[in-house]
């Protein structure tokens, strides 16, 4: 694709981005929301009919893999802070016995030409493996070729597979047979049908439950609110420690009696980029820092620096998965040299994105985050004992 025609897709999508949150004004903008608010009829059909099939086993079905399949997700276009959620139960699984599969699509990863999976088809060629970013000993993929999340996945979970395929059941099996798992833990999974999951962990974001209340593409839900009745536990995350009776009311009428575990994301340190270095929160106090980051809410990331006392001389946003040129960079360190700030941080996400020998002339860390419970349990250890470990002794 053209840096021309890139460049145009980016702006479209910054100015849908502006419609959902309310920022675009003008007869223009009010003329595409409504195009979008139609489009939105459609998909939220779309939506009902495709569980509705599933549900009747009408064309399509589910596939059950025979071991314990946990399904992390949310209803919602990103935002909701899964990626630390699905590390922390992985681990906990893992640090419980358990074999573990993290199994993902690998969202805006590097995939295989059109023309070689045209030849596949024509030559009726066998399916290609999924993907293996981890084997639990060794990453074997970039974050280019796995995508960020499951790459980040993967250096963070060491005894963890991670593998990477649009479709899950394929991955799942392959899993089961090549690692002998007994774990499947999918990853952005609430939408995928295909194989079923015995646990169905869904996220939502407290602050900013669901946008404008409109399916995409007018808004950012992905189903309806009402979907949330497929919830086995309901994950509030991104909380300051106040209960929302509101919304969880809202919780209860589409799901009576849904557990909800309510949790925050904690900062726990800065990483250097370029080196081993890591630093106390502490450091952040009193400093004059630029911020940069591709995600889907920046403001939660550049509120942290604030709250941990430094001074955001300027903030450079992307689009949500956004790789980075050689251009982007150049800019990003030129302004921080210019602004004569104390040092850069961006997102462990966006670092993961950054090439691996990057040169940096002006200090870079990123913020590592951690997921910790607030309410609802004691800690995730015993959320993970209660959802997934029963005393009961269910066999998977």
């Amino acid at each position: 694709m053209s840096s021309w025609l890139q460049k145009k897709l980016n702006s479209l999508v910054e100015f849908t981005i502006d419609i959902h949150h309310g920022r675009a004004e003008g007869i223009w903008a009010m003329l595409f929301a409504g195009f979008l608010q139609s489009v939105s009829h459609l998909w939220s059909f779309g939506a009902q009919l495709k569980l509705w099939l599933y549900r009747q086993r009408i064309l399509l079905h589910d596939q059950p893999l025979g071991c314990l399949v946990v399904v992390v997700g949310n209803i919602t276009a990103g935002g909701t802070g899964k990626t630390p959620v699905v590390e922390k139960f992985a681990r906990a699984l893992r640090d419980r016995g358990r074999k573990v599969a993290i199994l993902s699509r690998g969202y805006k990863s590097k995939s295989a030409p059109l023309w070689a999976k045209w030849l596949n088809w024509l030559t009726h060629a066998s399916e290609p493996p999924p993907r293996i970013v981890s084997d639990g000993e060794n990453v074997l993929l970039n974050s280019e070729l796995a995508g960020d999340e499951p790459y980040m996945l993967a250096r963070n979970l060491p005894g963890v597979i991670v593998l990477v395929d649009k479709n899950r059941v394929k991955s799942g099996a392959y899993a089961i047979k090549k690692f002998g798992c007994d774990t499947l833990v999918l990853d952005d999974g609430f939408q995928y049908l295909p194989l079923k999951g015995r646990l169905n962990l869904l996220l939502i974001d407290k602050t900013n439950p669901f946008g404008n209340g409109f399916l995409l593409p007018r808004g950012v839900l992905r189903e309806p609110i009402k979907h949330l009745q497929r919830a086995s536990y309901v994950f509030l995350t991104k909380s300051n420690g106040q209960r929302d009776t509101e919304l969880e009311d809202l919780i209860h009428k589409h799901n009576p009696g849904v557990d909800i575990i309510e949790c925050a994301h904690r900062p726990q340190y800065l990483q250097r980029f370029d080196s081993d270095e890591r630093l106390p929160l502490t450091h952040l106090q009193g400093k004059r820092v630029g911020a940069f980051s591709g995600i889907a809410t920046p403001e939660s990331f550049e509120k942290f620096l604030k709250d941990l006392g430094a001074t955001i001389d300027y903030t450079r946003r992307f689009l949500d998965h956004y790789r980075f040129s050689y251009e982007d960079l150049v800019s990003i360190f030129s302004e921080a040299m210019e602004k004569r700030v104390d040092f850069i941080v961006t997102t462990e996400k966006d670092a993961v994105r950054l090439p691996e020998h990057l040169p940096c002339p002006v200090p870079l860390y990123y913020l590592r985050l951690e997921i910790d419970i607030i309410r609802g349990a004691a800690d995730f250890d015993e959320a993970v004992g209660r959802i997934c470990f029963p005393e009961s002794n269910t066999p998977w």
